[in-house]
């Protein structure tokens, strides 16, 4: 069930628990590391006619960009186990996340493009709600299809899967770019709608920016 809290600007209440505001800060840090080590790997072997500027990369050359690239893969991996434990053991997945409906999904949306979707701090409307369990998915895979890639011989049953090797490549490189776009709308939102920025930082919020649900 759910329920608001009395107006009071001066009182404030806990919106991001500090479990979900540390994993969501080490993984935005683990996941600009590999993106940008991950450029650096591209671009010793390109898949497209193109490569990403110097200054967007990490690692400085192939051996570089591949150190920086494991090192923040098992950072990404231990920090997304906290979380995914969290989120199911928790209960955090079904009280934000769910559910999600085709018609909560066109309905949020079509108001959202219409600017007249109203914003709840702390509360997600289902475009969010979809866009972040697609998010999570994108991970998964992004994770797989890199070990696939690292180590194709123990896990040649992965690349067999899916078509082999160079397929696992282009897997792996739309993972990544699923998640950068996603990383660009998450920006975009937080600039449109500002007041969601510091509650992921000090956990708070005012409680007439706030609906608080009840498990």
């Amino acid at each position: 069930m759910s329920s608001s809290s009395p107006a009071d600007p001066r009182k404030t209440i806990v919106v991001h628990p500090l479990v979900v505001r540390l994993t969501h800060w080490i993984n935005a840090f683990a996941l600009g590391c590999m993106v940008a080590s991950g450029w650096q790997i591209y671009n010793a072997s390109p898949l497209l006619p193109f490569t990403f500027p110097a200054w967007a990369t990490l690692g400085g050359w192939l051996g570089g960009g591949i150190a920086w690239h494991l090192a923040a893969m098992w950072l990404l991996v231990a920090n997304a186990l906290i979380y995914f434990a969290y989120g199911l053991f928790g209960r955090h997945f079904r009280r934000t996340l769910l559910p999600i409906t085709p018609g909560g999904v066109w309905r949020d949306l079509r108001l959202a493009l219409s600017f007249k979707l109203q914003h709840e701090l702390g509360v997600y409307n289902a475009v969010q709600r979809l866009l972040y369990l697609v998010s999570l998915l994108l991970g998964v895979l992004a994770v797989l299809s890199g070990l696939a890639l690292w180590k194709p011989v123990q896990l040649q049953v992965l690349d067999d899967l899916v078509g082999g090797y160079p397929v696992v490549r282009w897997i792996h490189f739309g993972a990544m770019a699923g998640l950068v776009g996603f990383f660009v709308i998450h920006i975009a939102l937080v600039i449109l709608v500002p007041r969601t920025l510091p509650s992921m930082i000090t956990g708070r919020g005012r409680p007439h920016d706030v609906t608080v649900s009840e498990s």
